[in-house]
């Protein structure tokens, strides 16, 4: 018994092709969360594969329904040992976004996984399926190595409407508060830093939807006749955009910015290079916060984009003042950011600029920010595993660029939360030909194996020191 044969029996998972028969059974089915039609298939996945997995690993499991009308449904699943020194909950979500089956490239089909040298391609192969797969596997293998006996207890909860913002996620979460009570969240969403390094991350970015308006007048008036004499909405809307966020990026709103930037967040960054992959868009150095390097852009601050912006007809213009202007925007921001009072404070900005005709709402569900200390003892318990694992020195990112909802497992569970993704930037998430990469698949059921089997032999160690400190 030793974290090499489990490492080893993981690895051999890959190579006989057991990953690939698992995973082609998950990616078939069309678990698309934003299709009503698709409801059935959301069952489908966690009755009829995910649950017998499971139970044949010893999980007692229950599909449980949404308290929200028109909810998807969650999966939860546990398994327990007698003395157990502490236990572990992870998470995974088994929907994915609309598989757009027309728009894939000549060759390859969503609900099919197609092999290209490193790629697979597949609806929902990058995200998340093969991602709770390779959880669920190098589990199942470090249980094998130790005789079915880990020491700790896990605990699970799979959700399928992650790709619709959630619902209903944390009202269950509270429902079955002590039922999910652990001492460590572990899991795996989003992508590595680059395809080539593991990376850890401890929380995410928060998202803030808002739709901007001007409502002028109804209907478009001649620009010969009219021209000079109506206030166009279009120039309006443009002009308050540029009052929230200057040509470069900045943020021109104080109040829409984190307190500060900490050292440890800055320490953490200090060695990350953000893109640099052959199909990665070159970063302009002059865009955004002066003075943050790219890391501390994406990562360490807060943005404001401009997602849409509608005048007129852009399709076919015609020689007409439009009569309305509309723009959907998005604030990302990280912790020690006033989210509550974003849209307040926009609408504050505007007002003392004279843009009382810009109208201002909440669009969506809004996530919120959320990172654990890197100085956490699980951080560095953490990474220690994965660098012995893989030989490489992992990237630990304070927190998701994009946005988790890792706030109900930080807030409303109040655990300590790490995030071991198996994706990489250029996969194509949420779009067309979307893929992983199997060599950092095969590379990925090596370092969850060693952080479970590092888990079993140290975990309750890191729980002592993180008492003491």
């Amino acid at each position: 018994m030793s974290r090499a044969q489990a490492i080893a029996q993981v690895a051999a998972y890959f190579d006989d092709g057991r990953f690939m028969q698992t995973l082609k059974r998950r990616v078939a089915i069309r678990s698309e969360s934003q299709e009503p039609d698709s409801r059935p298939h959301l069952y489908t996945y966690l009755q009829q594969e995910i649950t017998p997995y499971l139970q044949g690993l010893g999980f007692s499991t229950e599909v449980v329904e949404n308290p929200l009308p028109g909810g998807t449904p969650f999966l939860i699943a546990e398994r327990t040992e007698p003395q157990a020194a502490f236990t572990v909950l992870t998470y995974g979500h088994g929907d994915v976004v609309r598989g757009y089956d027309k728009q894939w490239r000549e060759g390859l089909f969503p609900w099919e996984i197609v092999v290209e040298g490193d790629r697979w391609y597949g609806r929902g192969i990058a995200d998340n399926k093969a991602q709770h797969t390779i959880n669920f596997a190098a589990l199942e293998e470090v249980m094998k190595v130790r005789g079915g006996r880990l020491g700790y207890n896990v605990k699970l909860i799979l959700e399928m409407g992650e790709e619709t913002g959630s619902p209903g996620l944390d009202a269950v979460c509270r429902q079955h508060a002590e039922r999910l009570k652990a001492d460590v969240f572990i899991a795996s969403d989003g992508p590595r830093v680059n395809a080539p390094t593991p990376t850890m991350f401890l929380g995410s970015r928060g998202g803030c939807n808002f739709d901007l308006k001007v409502n002028s007048r109804e209907g478009g008036h001649h620009s010969g006749n009219w021209g000079g004499l109506l206030r166009n909405p279009g120039v309006r809307l443009a002009n308050a955009i540029a009052c929230l966020v200057d040509g470069r990026g900045r943020i021109r709103v104080p109040s829409l910015l984190p307190d500060s930037l900490p050292q440890s967040v800055r320490d953490a960054l200090a060695d990350v290079t953000v893109g640099g992959g052959a199909t990665d868009p070159e970063v302009d150095a002059e865009w955004g916060e002066p003075g943050l390097t790219p890391a501390e852009r994406v990562f360490g601050w807060n943005t404001l984009e401009v997602l849409a912006f509608k005048t007129g007809n852009p399709e076919a213009p015609v020689n007409a003042i439009p009569g309305h202007a509309s723009a959907h925007c998005q604030i990302r921001f990280v912790v020690g950011s006033d989210d509550r009072n974003f849209i307040a404070n926009i609408r504050a900005h505007l007002d003392a600029h004279g843009y009382h005709d810009v109208e201002v709402t909440l669009s969506g569900v809004q996530f919120s920010a959320t990172r654990l200390d890197p100085d956490d003892e699980w951080v560095r318990w953490g990474l220690a595993s994965m660098q012995e694992t893989s030989g490489k020195k992992p990237t630990l990112l304070p927190n998701l660029g994009g946005s988790l909802p890792n706030d109900v497992f930080s807030e409303t569970l109040g655990l300590p939360t790490l995030w071991v993704p198996h994706s990489y930037p250029a996969c194509s998430q949420h779009a067309p030909n979307e893929h992983i990469l199997a060599s950092v698949s095969r590379e990925s059921l090596q370092v969850m194996a060693g952080l479970f089997w590092d888990l079993a032999e140290q975990g309750s160690q890191v729980l002592a020191r993180r008492a003491t400190a």
